[in-house]
């Protein structure tokens, strides 16, 4: 893109996709004086709360996601199950970025990790499957333990089962749904790097961060991680490789397992901004967000410096079951930042919010954070 081309503050950025990536990407884009429009098939969401205009229509009404594009200046989207044809609709009438190639490639776990084998990068071992005579060649083949999952539409441990030897599998195969089987993988700790490429090709990202999930679902996230120079370093050169590799423009989260041997397999792809890239919001000089909006709109990226070490909790709808969390307790603790997303319902592991802890360590902020979100949780009396 030529310098001359950049869409500058005062355009209007269109957002499929209306959850809480998009309420911050939103927030991100409005304080440097753009315009946001947010198009899903809901109304007061989390993005359209804080956007300019937020249209609410299907993603399968090609024509309203043609007028939806003709009234924005460039689109991108703030999740990846969006429909490939929703993307190419937009892309009629304006740029679409990342590009709606990514988003098929990284939509579905089967196209994903054969993108990545094919190029080269490690990835947990899987096989494809189609009927039951190929699940129980995968079990032969990769052992137990091993999880089955749904090609598509699977994020926050959705569509997926853990295998064991004695587990008994009963569900119908349809034409042409494929599912894949991958084998269990004895690691040490869950690991990603959030990293954004701009339109000149430009990188940049906010280290190694530190990851524990429970259910599934991310719980704790803590910058910078606690390795190895060199498997730090390791981690953010393949994950550079999978952005040009994918030829993105805007953010990208690559997801590693690092084992027990020291070696890093690519889990999972997300081609926008990313739970465990939250911190950046506070402990950044350029938030993931606002990297995001730099990068689809052809900016110079901005410096991604740690101002403080930092960590991010997760506030699920759990935290509910005994009522209103208490929110004075938890901004009791002066270092610690409260995130809601303005969701209504709260429901059991639902994404509600999230809490950042800044301190002089990261093992500080983890203690922070933690702290501070048990602090807000009301006991039964």
């Amino acid at each position: 893109m030529r310098k001359d081309s950049a869409i500058l503050p005062g355009a209007t950025v269109g957002v499929l996709g209306s959850g809480q990536l998009g309420r911050m990407f939103a927030i991100a884009a409005r304080r440097m004086g753009y315009r946001v429009h947010t198009f899903s098939p809901d109304n007061d969401t989390p993005t359209g709360q804080v956007a300019d205009r937020e249209i609410v229509a299907s993603y399968d009404d090609l024509d309203a996601v043609r007028d939806f594009a003709r009234g924005v200046n460039v689109v991108t989207f703030e999740f990846e199950d969006v429909p490939a044809p929703t993307a190419a609709a937009a892309a009629e009438f304006a740029p679409v970025r990342p590009d709606g190639s990514v988003l098929h490639t990284t939509q579905n776990r089967l196209r994903e990790k054969t993108f990545l084998r094919e190029h080269g990068f490690a990835v947990t071992p899987f096989r494809e499957l189609r009927n039951v005579d190929d699940f129980n060649t995968a079990r032969r083949e990769l052992g137990h333990p091993g999880m089955l999952k749904t090609g598509d539409f699977g994020y926050d441990g959705k569509g997926q089962a853990r295998i064991e030897a004695d587990t008994l599998v009963r569900w119908k195969w349809y034409p042409g749904v494929r599912w894949i089987y991958e084998a269990f993988v004895d690691f040490e700790r869950e690991i990603s790097v959030v990293a954004a490429r701009g339109a000149d090709g430009s990188f940049a990202h906010w280290g190694v961060i530190d990851n524990t999930h429970r259910n599934g679902i991310l719980d704790l996230s803590i910058a910078p991680a606690n390795l190895a120079p060199q498997i730090q370093s390791r981690a953010i050169e393949i994950a550079r490789s999978v952005l040009e590799s994918l030829n993105v423009i805007g953010v990208l989260c690559v997801e590693f397992f690092l084992t027990n041997k020291g070696d890093l397999l690519i889990n999972e792809l997300a081609p926008r901004p990313h739970n465990s890239g939250h911190f950046t919001f506070d402990a950044s000089v350029t938030s993931q967000f606002e990297q995001q909006l730099r990068a689809v709109c052809g900016l110079p990226l901005g410096s991604t410096e740690l101002l403080r070490p930092a960590a991010m909790a997760n506030l699920l709808g759990d935290v509910w079951e005994h009522g209103e969390p208490d929110w004075q307790a938890a901004c009791a603790f002066a270092n610690v930042k409260l995130h809601l997303y303005g969701k209504q319902d709260a429901r059991p592991g639902r994404k509600m919010g999230h809490l950042t802890a800044l301190a002089d360590s990261a093992d500080e902020a983890a203690r922070l954070a933690l702290q501070a979100r048990d602090a807000l949780i009301r006991r039964p009396s």
